[in-house]
């Protein structure tokens, strides 16, 4: 098997994985990759000492650059690292000028290179919302484009040889798309986001997602009925947006999909989940790509739908705010320190970052990313939600 010039770093990962099975003796797995024995060590080699960033294709530079860290003095810095993980480049150069007072200290975009090239430094990721004044979650927000809004439930339950098969549906209100019809052995807000993170990196991000007031979408008891899922979706930019309680008309396209799969498959499908969910990928592939939609001028979804252009990146580390915004992280209880008091916000919010916008004297508007929550008066110790819904 020739090294192909564009897939080297495939190949040789390949070679390593094969190599670590132990089933193909050493020079025969050299042979097979037609490389020789020695190469196949230094790969082998290098993959010890580095993993696999030691596989990528080594630095043809003088070793003698003015410029370059001695390898002394990056093995020690590496060796800090691993001493102190959670530590980033500014806290290891430190305490490497603290060991080595009589040494010249390395600079931190020089730390920063040696511990990036090690495969040591985690990036971080930081949004910057845009700037909002009011929450919008019970505005019937317009569809007029793909991903403008994604209008997601779960449909209700069947049974099929003793097994339970509730679809947990996604579609796209523009284009009536079915990005999702998935059954689902669990309605909890962990295993929805689980869905939702595969739909997000296969289709990008929609602006806003409509759904219905129960869960895990929403909650009774919480901070403008706000759950750990939906304060998700706000700091990934995506902006819920509710039904009206009692109206789900306003969500009718998604309940008419729901009435077709229960008059096409609900009840006629033996075998349990698994065959059910066969059938029912069938049937959404019918849907998407050979069933005229009135709705749409009787075209196919698959004709109109595009990916969105908002690409998921994954999850935020941290929340950036405008500068003059005072930052707290809420605890596992939901509560954030201020002046020694601990004031409760939700529960919901757990582990984010909330940022307080100074008002007159003693109070604040709190944000989670651009959207507002309500006011925390220091005065009283605490927190207000937002009680009107609707934009100003």
């Amino acid at each position: 098997m020739p090294w192909k010039e564009t897939n080297k770093m495939d190949q040789k990962e390949q070679f390593i994985s094969e190599m670590l099975q132990k089933e193909i003796p050493f020079s025969h797995l050299c042979k097979k990759y037609g490389i020789s024995e020695k190469t196949g060590y230094k790969w082998k080699n290098r993959f010890f000492e580095k993993g696999k960033a030691g596989l990528q294709e080594q630095s043809r530079e003088p070793n003698n650059h003015p410029n370059q860290i001695d390898g002394d003095t990056a093995a020690e810095l590496i060796r800090i690292k691993f001493a102190h993980k959670a530590w980033g480049p500014k806290k290891i150069r430190e305490i490497y000028a603290k060991i080595y007072p009589e040494k010249m200290v390395p600079s931190l975009s020089s730390v920063k290179r040696i511990l990036d090239k090690a495969g040591l430094v985690e990036k971080r990721k930081i949004r910057k919302p845009a700037s909002s004044d009011c929450p919008r979650l019970q505005r019937q927000i317009q569809a007029n484009e793909p991903n403008d809004v994604w209008c997601i439930d779960f449909k209700g339950f069947w049974k099929s040889d003793g097994e339970i098969c509730e679809p947990f549906t996604v579609r796209d209100k523009a284009t009536r798309k079915i990005l999702c019809a998935s059954l689902m052995t669990s309605k909890s807000s962990d295993a929805v986001k689980t869905v939702m993170q595969g739909l997000f990196k296969k289709y990008g991000l929609p602006k806003a997602i409509h759904s219905d007031n129960g869960a895990p979408f929403a909650c009774s008891n919480g901070v403008l009925n706000l759950t750990s899922l939906s304060i998700w979706w706000i700091t990934l930019g995506i902006m819920p947006n509710r039904s009206v309680k009692g109206c789900p008309g306003q969500n009718g396209s998604l309940e008419r999909m729901h009435a077709d799969i229960a008059r096409e498959i609900e009840g006629k499908v033996a075998g349990g989940i698994k065959a059910n969910q066969i059938v029912l990928n069938e049937w959404v592939k019918d849907y998407n790509s050979l069933r005229p939609n009135e709705a749409i001028g009787m075209k196919v979804p698959d004709d109109l739908y595009h990916i969105s252009e908002r690409k998921y990146i994954g999850d935020f580390d941290e929340l950036e705010y405008p500068m003059g915004y005072l930052v707290r992280k809420v605890n596992c209880t939901g509560k954030i320190l201020m002046n020694s008091i601990r004031i409760s916000i939700s529960r919901a919010l757990k582990g984010y970052q909330v940022g307080l916008r100074p008002q007159k004297e003693g109070l604040f508007d709190v944000f989670i990313s651009d959207f507002l929550l309500g006011t925390l008066d220091l005065n009283s110790s605490c927190f207000y939600p937002l009680t009107d819904l609707k934009s100003k």
